[in-house]
């Protein structure tokens, strides 16, 4: 990264009042550059904010630095309006791998995506949605009968799979989390730690009946017949925090928090 005093910064900002408001005071303290020109990109909002940001990054591999101007922030840093390219100088680097969603639809129709968080399954009717697990190559569970399944990165661990009582994985682990939403039968089984590197093969039982929709975060696809989920090792994305409060801390707190 440039020295703080040269460095170009591009701003984005959720739709909340308060991070677009908080836009405007930066731009206007700090300048604002294209994304395409930056050396930082700092994201303004909440983890959507933070996520959509990350996604946009792909390509430029660009860390960004999320500061705090929504709902949820375990993603983000503080909101501090002073100082910000010598917070950005001091900041510590944390890498991620996104995962990768190959999703067959009851069409034949492929769709592809990449997920932060988690790439989740989910009833989309009354039905039960029941669903046959096969991690690398091997059936481990012939019929889930649930609401849905995930499977979530360690940087996704405190979010949605945290909701369905799923684990909560160390930045370092080299682990995923397979979590099922609302099983009912087994009713007893509370999900498996994973291997970063496994291929976990997902198929519908029954998809015209039973239909469900598949999301890698927040992108969408319904009526998936069988789903696919690899970490993408080629993408390392880089999220940055400030001293003491990197997301590996955060996690470790959360774990003690009640």
């Amino acid at each position: 990264m440039e020295s703080m005093s040269d460095l170009r910064i591009a701003f984005s900002a959720s739709q909340r009042p308060e991070a677009q408001e908080a836009l405007v005071r930066l731009t206007k303290r700090y300048g604002q550059v294209d994304e395409s020109d930056a050396d930082v990109v700092v994201a303004l909002g909440g983890d959507g904010a933070m996520l959509d940001a990350m996604r946009r990054r792909f390509e430029d591999k660009k860390p960004i630095y999320g500061m705090h101007r929504g709902t949820i922030g375990f993603l983000m840093n503080e909101y501090e309006e002073a100082d910000l390219p010598a917070r950005l100088d001091r900041a510590e680097r944390v890498s991620v791998n996104p995962l990768r969603m190959t999703a067959t639809d009851i069409h034949d129709q492929t769709h592809r995506a990449l997920a932060i968080n988690e790439v989740s399954l989910l009833r989309q009717t009354a039905q039960t949605a029941r669903l046959r697990i096969c991690v690398d190559g091997k059936e481990r569970l012939p019929e889930l009968s649930c609401d849905g399944v995930m499977v979530a990165t360690a940087a996704g661990s405190t979010a949605y799979n945290l909701s369905a009582q799923g684990p909560i994985l160390p930045i370092g682990s080299n682990l995923l989390a397979l979590t099922p939403v609302s099983p009912f039968r087994p009713r007893r089984w509370k999900g498996a730690l994973l291997r970063h590197d496994a291929h976990v093969l997902i198929e519908v039982t029954d998809p015209e009946r039973r239909s469900v929709a598949a999301a890698a975060d927040n992108q969408e696809v319904r009526d998936i017949s069988t789903i696919e989920i690899d970490e993408d090792r080629s993408m390392r994305l880089t999220m940055l925090f400030d001293p003491g409060h990197a997301l590996e801390e955060r996690i470790l707190s959360e774990q003690f928090a009640f």
